[in-house]
This record gives C-alpha cells, structure tokens and sequence, in this order.
C-alpha cells in the first residue's frame, strides 16, 4: 500500500549529512549521520546506509534531500540536484540527485534544508494552520525557507533571506561583517560566527545584559518586519543554533513590532507577535522531516505524470 511505504531522507549540512528512513515524525524507524568529508566518500557512506535499511525493511519509495546551498532546485536546468558554487571545499556542482537515482532507481525530490524545513513545519510542525510561512535558521549562516499554499517558493533561484541588507545598528558600524560576499549584510552581521567575530564569544558565553543580546534582537526584528511587509506570512519560525537561547524570543518580537512602526493595524497590540514569530515546533529535526516529505512529494509527482 501506497501509504505503508517507507521514504529514504537525507538533511545535507555543510558539517554532516543526517539521514532516515520513515515516513513522518512519528514513524522513523531508522536513522544515522555521517560527517560531510569529500563528495564522493560522504555519498559512499550515506547510500550505503539506505542499501543496508533496503535489507531489512524493503525497497524504499523516495527519496528526498534538503541540501545545504547554494543548489540548483530548477527542474528546468540541467544542473538540478546539483550544488551550487559554494566555499565547501570539493561540493561545487556535486551531483548529488545523480548519484542517488543510479543507487536506487526511485523518484528524488531535491530541495534547500531550510525549504525542506520550511515544509516539514508547514506539514507537521508550527505553520501547520497557515497558507504562507517562513522558516529561518540562525547558526553558522542565515538562511530562509518559505511556503505558500504548501509549496515551497522557487524562483530565479530559492531564497536567500540570510544575504537581505540590514540597517546597521548605530553602534555596530566599525563591525565590517563575516560574509565573503557581502560583508555586512544578514548573515555577516547576525549569524553565531559574525556573534563571537565581534564579542570573541557565542551568544550563550555572554551575560543576558551584554549588549550583543539587544544587537542580535535588533538585526532579526527587522528580518521579521521585512518579512511581514514583503511576504505577509501568518508564521514566522526561527530555529538553528543561535535560536536555542529562547530568551531572544521575546526580545525579538519587541523589535520587530518597533521596526514595523505600527503600519500593520492587526499587529499593533503588545503580544500581537507572540504567535507569528515562534520556535520550530520539531526542535532541531524539521531539516530531516522535511527531506522526508520531499521524497513524498518526488513519487506523489511521478503517480501524478503516470
């Protein structure tokens, strides 16, 4: 039966590939990680996982992978599946779809993590009442996902919120930011390694009255107001590691209600935000779950063309 079949899932980072075989949260029945080394032998050990998985609980349906980006997630181009240039050393245009379709002959969908996150809360998690939402991740970079109408939004290519230009807050503009590309912009000034390039330190190695508290609430508030002015969405889920000091929470709603000025009449009362701006209600698991219901999708859409 269609609904009994077990998916393959695969959450790509830039540290290490986490991979599952289930079908939803609740029924994951096997699972394991392997570090991001070298193309080639980090794909040996993941497909050997699933071959092993094969085994003992049959053929896979699917399989789907959240990747770390950039990667081409145009169907259209010739270089789908494939990653994108990126600094990781050897993982510029590996194929990584490719070498999973001659594995094990089955539908592959392929996307961003933070899109596959962005489903997999929109499916299962914190989004699941919502039309249009947003996922973020804060750690070592900034990234965004974001859904409408349970799709995740493609275009000229997925979106890079982490690379959007902030104001800079007043007393951080001796700061030149992290990010080769840009210097200054989101991710150069608001992810864990732009935190202790200015403090020496991780957000969590700071007392709570440190002003690095306050300049990380300022820089995510206006993500959040941007957001809300540009993309309208009922939820906005901030995960990754920076986003585990959930005392940040509050602050940040505070301002993005101040950046917001009150334009958004709904949004203007104290409290208005607390629950359009939230944790993700998987915990640090909405990358894998989101592989796995991309590989949902990937037969889903091979049923439908059938």
């Amino acid at each position: 039966m269609a609904d009994a079949a077990l998916f393959g899932g695969v959450e790509a980072g830039g540290t290490k590939f986490i991979c599952a075989v289930g079908r939803a949260p609740d029924t994951v029945v096997a699972q394991a990680q392997f570090p991001t080394e070298e193309p080639e032998g980090t794909l040996d050990n993941v497909v050997h996982f699933f071959q092993e998985q094969e085994k003992q609980h049959g053929t896979l349906a699917g399989f789907g992978i959240a990747t770390f980006g950039p990667a081409e997630v145009n169907l259209a181009s010739p270089h789908w599946g494939r990653i994108s240039q990126t600094p990781k050393p050897g993982w510029s245009g590996a194929d990584i779809v490719g070498r999973f379709r001659t594995a094990f002959g089955v539908p592959v969908g392929f996307d961003t993590d933070v899109n596959g996150a962005a489903l997999a809360e929109a499916h299962w998690g914190a989004s699941v009442d919502t039309a249009q939402s947003v996922y973020i991740t804060v750690g070592t970079g900034i990234g965004g996902g974001i859904v409408v109408d349970g799709k995740a939004l493609h275009g000229l290519l997925h979106p890079e919120i982490g690379h959007i230009r902030p104001r800079v807050v007043a007393s951080d503009e001796g700061f030149a930011g992290v990010c080769p590309f840009h210097g200054d912009c989101l991710e150069g000034l608001a992810s864990g390694p732009a935190i202790k390039a200015r403090w020496g330190a991780s957000l969590g190695g700071l007392p709570q009255d440190h002003p690095a508290w306050a300049m990380e609430a300022n820089y995510l508030g206006q993500l959040c107001a941007q957001l809300i002015l540009m993309v309208s969405p009922q939820r906005i889920v901030l995960g990754g590691g920076v986003m585990n000091h959930h005392e940040l929470f509050p602050l940040i709603r505070e301002q993005a209600q101040r950046w917001l000025g009150g334009y958004v009449d709904t949004l203007k009362d104290p409290g208005a935000l607390d629950s359009v701006i939230v944790p993700p209600a998987l915990g640090t698991r909405s990358g894998i779950y989101g592989a796995l219901y991309l590989a949902q999708n990937a037969l889903k859409a091979l049923n439908q063309r059938a």
